[in-house]
């Protein structure tokens, strides 16, 4: 697909889609660079789009289908061409953007801004470890929750039994400096608690044994000397100790943080994860060679085979 032509600036997106055809044809070229196939059967005996709604038959499974299917978009209402500046903003925002304000952008209900946000979220989820086999990693864990000072004084009775960080939701990352794309590359998850048994099986999924690995004192790490050339840096004296430090780690939480707090305001810890891995997405994508037009593409590009439904979005959570 020849991307000399394709929008470069969040401007450029909206009007290049501002006609439906034009961002269609877009979202067809960019899921289909050799052809269109079947969304059912991947077959590629398939007819042109037609009609309003863009349906193509399939000749062989005789099946009906739109560039939709078989994507997050799939069974939205609202057209492709709000769907991709959508997904332009949201991937492009360095501290993210707030459903009341992609609901303004896009004139939609705040309702639908937020049902898309979280879709986005779940294109660009990336699984997998961090593809280096040697190096320098960093581990560090953090705590996201408001402070029990901001807290009404009943809700504070009710939630804070203890001095602490009770009350709060565990994230731990874990980032290889100088990755595969030559710079920094970080992996981010929920952990139910601090405890080694909790944190070292995301260590030993993503980092090959025997690399180098820097963390702070906690006491959660205390067995990865075993595994691993574990260097530890007391923040209780110093930031960098002997060239040990967590500062590429503790850059992330800044950017996590002053996402959640100074964009979303409110987070539910059922719905950390996913806004874990849209930070985690821009930071590893910070410097694609073509910017905001290659970290737009490649959402696309990984749009296709995910779903996520309403039904499972609003869930109760899991006890």
């Amino acid at each position: 697909m020849n991307t000399e032509n394709l929008p470069e600036s969040l401007l450029e997106i909206v009007t290049y889609c501002a006609d439906e055809d034009r961002a269609h044809d877009l979202f067809v070229s960019m899921r289909w660079p050799d052809g269109v196939r079947c969304a059912h059967c991947g077959s590629d005996k398939v007819g042109k789009f037609s009609g309003k709604r863009r349906v193509s038959n399939c000749k062989a499974c005789k099946k009906q289908f739109t560039a939709k299917v078989g994507t997050v978009f799939n069974e939205s209402p609202l057209p492709l061409s709000k769907w991709l500046p959508a997904l332009w903003l949201v991937v492009n925002a360095k501290n993210g953007i707030s459903s009341c304000e992609l609901a303004r952008a896009l004139n939609i209900t705040q309702k639908s801004a937020w049902f898309m946000g979280h879709r986005i979220r779940t294109a660009i989820q990336r699984g997998g470890g961090i593809v280096r086999a040697d190096g320098v990693f960093e581990c560090d864990e953090s705590f996201i929750g408001g402070a029990a000072r901001f807290m009404h004084a009943d809700k504070r009775k009710e939630k804070i039994k203890c001095p602490g960080r009770k009350g709060k939701s565990i994230v731990m990352g874990l980032l290889a400096r100088h990755g595969a794309k030559g710079h920094s590359q970080a992996v981010t998850r929920v952990v139910s608690s601090t405890k080694a048994v909790d944190l070292m099986p995301h260590v030993r999924q993503h980092v090959p044994a025997g690399a180098e690995v820097h963390t702070d004192t906690w006491e959660g790490y205390r067995y990865m000397h075993e595994e691993y050339t574990h260097k530890v840096v007391n923040h209780a004296e110093a930031y960098v100790q002997n060239g040990v430090h967590t500062n590429g780690l503790e850059n992330f939480w800044s950017l996590l943080k002053r996402s959640l707090k100074g964009t979303y305001v409110h987070c539910a810890p059922f719905h950390l994860f996913r806004y874990l891995d849209e930070q985690t997405y821009r930071f590893n994508e910070r410097k694609d060679e073509r910017g905001d037009q290659g970290r737009f593409m490649n959402a696309v590009k990984t749009a296709t085979g995910r779903r996520l439904t309403w039904k499972k979005l609003t869930a109760e959570p899991e006890q």
